[in-house]
């Protein structure tokens, strides 16, 4: 027996709050997968935390963030390809956003979600290695896809801490896990330091002096002149959040479970977990417009890495993006493609005999909310060895009526399913 985990970004939403995308879209194959086994519901860490990404995939990969995780920045440095150095750097993930100069007021988190990768390519390159006016500081600047980067500050004499606060004001630092704020001042946050040492102090010094001279810098940036002589937003700031200045110190998964996993991961931070954890990591291309052949890629990568491997991890981004701009209607459409290009096919493909299939979401993203909440997800699990429920789709409604229950941590799921299909013992995990 083999697994196939599936997790759909972002693709929950709130059944009490109107038709949900899961219940709107036309998706014979997920839901012949509900059909056919056995579902439940699952918040993806805890009841009342609503995660990020990072946190939630190291919570449903079985590892508790509240035991393991150290902060997003260093994961998605990772996934770029750039460890840091412990002590002495800081890793921030960052977005470009539209500001007003003078007053650091935010008119888009995300300027625009037009902002292509060679565009911020190249404002990356006017920041990266910038005089921060400090001696001994020095900073990196990686953009990743679209108006995603990565910033590492560091010192050749001092060192940092990665507890500093946020200067995305849209999520907030509770612990060392980033959770979405419901209602937030529109304005870039000031960072502090979040405990009294010179460590943190430094950091959050350094953090202040970069924004306001990365808004300088990309306000008359050629890139961004080009941007507003065309009409569309200013890429004139960098948003920082989930400071961390070590990886985790982790077990890898075939360690505890012995066995071989993969992944195939869209987004940095899910290739710097998977890589953290020992899995093999598939480099595919970013997302396209081209979505049929984005999934048909995945697809085939996916059926290559099983040859090879027990468990392959497959993230596909999807849904999260119209969940986070409000649009229901490109959600559902967002589910229907996953289903028509990558399910479908990927049924067909497999002996479900051999192959057991999981789906489940690494987080909610509500339209009705516009971003992560801690809304449990649906589950639903497809295996020989497993009995079938009696639930026929897979939507928040009908998993929650599902003999899986109600799963209370993300990290519980993993080593239950690999349990249950006959791939481990769960008394033996530690």
């Amino acid at each position: 027996m083999k697994l196939i985990y599936l997790v759909i970004d972002g693709v929950a939403d709130r059944p009490n709050e109107g038709v949900t995308a899961l219940e709107a879209a036309i998706k014979p194959a997920l839901d012949n997968i509900a059909k056919k086994g056995i579902c439940g519901m699952m918040y993806p860490i805890s009841k009342g935390y609503a995660p990020e990404s990072d946190s939630a995939v190291l919570s449903i990969l079985g590892y508790d963030p509240e035991k393991y995780y150290t902060g997003r920045g260093p994961l998605e440095a990772l996934g770029v390809g750039i460890r840091i150095a412990e002590g002495k750097e800081v890793a921030f993930r960052a977005n470009f956003a539209t500001v007003k100069e003078d007053t650091l007021e935010i008119i888009d988190r995300r300027c625009g979600r037009d902002l292509t990768s060679e565009e911020a390519s190249e404002l990356a390159k006017a920041l990266d290695g910038m005089d921060l006016g400090v001696p001994g500081a020095y900073v990196k600047v990686v953009a990743t896809i679209g108006h995603r980067a990565v910033v590492v500050l560091g010192h050749k004499e001092m060192k940092l801490s990665g507890n500093v606060s946020n200067t995305d004001p849209a999520y907030a630092r509770k612990g060392l896990i980033s959770v979405a704020v419901k209602e937030y001042e529109p304005k870039i946050a000031p960072c502090i330091a979040l405990d009294d040492t010179p460590e943190a102090r430094l950091t959050a010094e350094l953090v202040n002096i970069f924004t306001i001279k990365a808004i300088k810098v990309l306000s008359r940036h050629p890139v961004n002149e080009k941007r507003e002589s065309e009409g569309r937003l200013k890429a004139n700031a960098l948003l920082l959040r989930d400071a961390g200045d070590k990886l985790p110190k982790i077990r890898p998964l075939s360690e505890i479970y012995g066995l071989k996993f993969a992944a195939i991961a869209e987004m940095p931070v899910e290739k710097g977990i998977a890589r953290l954890l020992g899995m093999e990591v598939a480099e595919v291309p970013p997302p396209s417009e081209d979505k049929k052949k984005d999934y048909e890629m995945r697809l085939e990568t996916t059926l290559r890495l099983l040859e090879t491997n027990d468990v392959v991890y497959v993230h596909l981004k999807g849904p999260d993006e119209p969940g986070h701009d409000g649009n229901f209607r490109a959600k559902v459409s967002s589910v229907e493609i996953i289903d028509r290009y990558f399910v479908e096919p990927l049924l067909k493909r497999i002996e479900t005999e051999e192959v057991a299939i999981l789906v489940t979401a690494d987080h909610a993203t509500p339209y009705t909310v516009k971003a992560h909440t801690d809304d449990p997800v649906p589950v639903a699990l497809m295996s020989p060895n497993v009995e079938p429920d009696e639930v026929d789709r897979l939507t928040e409604r009908d998993c929650a009526k599902g003999a899986l229950g109600l799963i209370e941590h993300g990290w519980q799921l993993l080593p239950r399913v690999l349990q249950m299909i006959g791939l481990y013992e769960i008394s033996e995990v530690s």
